[in-house]
């Protein structure tokens, strides 16, 4: 088993809002269960909790996340942004971005960013195959407010295969790019360009995010909502929700279904 040096990454971190407040875990059920009953207790925004191995890991809708020991990142950041409830979306879309940059200044090559939260490889004459997610997971105040956010984030870095069920939709960095990715360089990165987007709140989060993104706009869709719709994307609302026009001829907001490609 390969050990994580979390004075090294601590150290690389001084100038971030995470400095001091990273937790590392050989194994956990889950870093986000952890996240959020360490904010029920009053714990204070930036800290971070890293797992070699998640046994309960989860992502977005109910699905499990597969955390092979020591082969990807699997963090959790707790975060007391000033926002409203309703603006938890730009959470997930910042660290998107995060993700994505951190990516490109480790290996220098880019990922797709599937809306709201996947990370992505594009496939060679075939579909998108996923490298890793974001899942958000709140609290609201009674005015409405976001008392707190978990922002987890896993990343497939070295795993070299994967279960069967996973093997047609799932990849990781070293399969799709053929050498071994840092740990510790990765987080690094990561949390640094994540402290940047945290500090910006600017308006240019959802420009920012189309760039990263094929999927925004001119993508062939399915959509897995209400009676599941197909249609093309037309790019984000007002509020990050990505809009489709739908081959009805009708023009539909994302709220909560799974966006595949056609």
């Amino acid at each position: 088993m390969n050990t994580f040096d979390t004075a090294r990454v601590d150290a690389a971190l001084r100038s971030t809002i995470f400095h001091g407040k990273l937790h590392h875990f050989p194994v956990i059920d889950s870093t986000n269960t952890r996240a959020l009953t360490d904010a029920q207790a009053g714990a204070e925004s930036g800290q971070v909790y890293i797992a070699d191995e998640q046994t309960a890991g989860r992502g977005r809708g109910g699905h499990t996340w597969h955390s092979e020991p020591d082969r990807g990142l699997y963090l959790t950041v707790l975060v007391r942004p000033e926002i409203k409830g309703n603006e938890a979306l730009k959470l997930s879309l910042a660290t998107g971005i995060a993700a994505s940059d951190a990516i490109h200044r480790v290996t220098g090559n880019s990922i797709d960013l599937r809306w709201p939260n996947d990370l992505v490889i594009p496939g060679d004459g075939g579909p998108s195959k996923k490298c890793g997610g974001i899942l958000t997971e709140s609290s609201l105040a009674p005015d409405g407010s976001l008392r707190h956010a978990a922002i987890g984030i896993g990343i497939n870095l070295n795993q070299s295969d994967f279960p069967a069920d996973l093997a047609s939709t799932a990849t990781s960095l070293r399969r799709a790019w053929g050498h071994i990715i840092s740990r510790e360089d990765l987080a690094i990165e990561l949390l640094r360009a994540l402290h940047a987007e945290l500090q910006q709140r600017d308006a240019t989060l959802y420009d920012r995010f189309e760039q990263r993104s094929t999927w925004v706009r001119g993508k062939r869709v399915h959509v897995a909502e209400a009676e599941g719709y197909t249609g093309t994307t037309a790019g984000l609302t007002a509020d990050g929700l990505l809009l489709v026009q739908c081959d009805d001829q009708q023009t539909r907001a994302v709220r909560h279904g799974g966006v595949r490609e056609l």
